[in-house]
Order: structure tokens, then sequence, then C-alpha cells
């Protein structure tokens, strides 16, 4: 199983960028899917997640700019990014929280990171 995400780059601010991560391998059930980011010097933060059902949560500091959503057909998770700020600049790393196969726990699943930069 791998995650494999996409999308990023650099923008100025005010800018939008959406990042894509797609699920390769064969499972039995994807549960939570989410964002997460680390900016240079900072701890690894949750940016937002989105429930199998499509429930979803987000940081105060993305709330109304950041959008997440997935397509579980495609096994496919997204951040829609809008009103980009500097303070935004970080390494987004998706994450999955993946059955593997029937009758196995739960286990998390990372993938390689995309940069985004925000800078005029």
């Amino acid at each position: 199983v791998q995650l494999q995400a996409s999308g990023g780059g650099s923008v100025q601010p005010g800018g939008s960028l959406r990042l894509s991560c797609a699920v390769s391998g064969s499972v039995f059930r994807i549960n939570n899917m989410g964002w997460y980011r680390q900016a240079p010097g900072k701890q690894r933060e949750l940016v937002a997640a989105i429930t199998n059902g499509g429930i979803t949560n987000s940081a105060d500091s993305v709330k109304g700019r950041f959008t997440i959503s997935r397509d579980n057909a495609k096994n496919t998770v997204y951040l829609q990014m809008n009103s980009l700020k500097a303070e935004d600049t970080a390494v987004y790393y998706c994450n999955a929280k993946i059955v593997p196969r029937l009758l196995y726990g739960e286990d998390d699943y990372w993938g390689q990171g995309t940069l985004v930069t925000v800078s005029s």
C-alpha cells in the first residue's frame, strides 16, 4: 500500500493550490484520510481530515480557506487551498488510516510529502 501525493508548488499570497493523494495497492477498507503539514522548525500539525462517510474537520487556522474532500471510488483525498498565506508554507503530508485485510487492525499510512510555498 502506498500513498502518492501531488499538487504542491509555489504560489503568491492569495493564490490557490489543490493537493491530491491517491492510495494504491490492495486494501480492505480506508477509514479516515487527512492532510498534515510541517513548517520549518515546527511540529507536524493536522490541517484537515475526512471520514469515509464524508464528515470533515479542519484546523481553525484554515477554516473558510481550505476544503478537504475524497473520492472513495478512486481512493483519493484532495485538499483545495484558497486565499493562501505565507504562514501556510510547509511540507504537506497526506495520511490514511487503512485496514489492509479483513480481520486486520487499522494502520497509519503516510504519503511522501509535497512542498507548498507561499511567497511574493
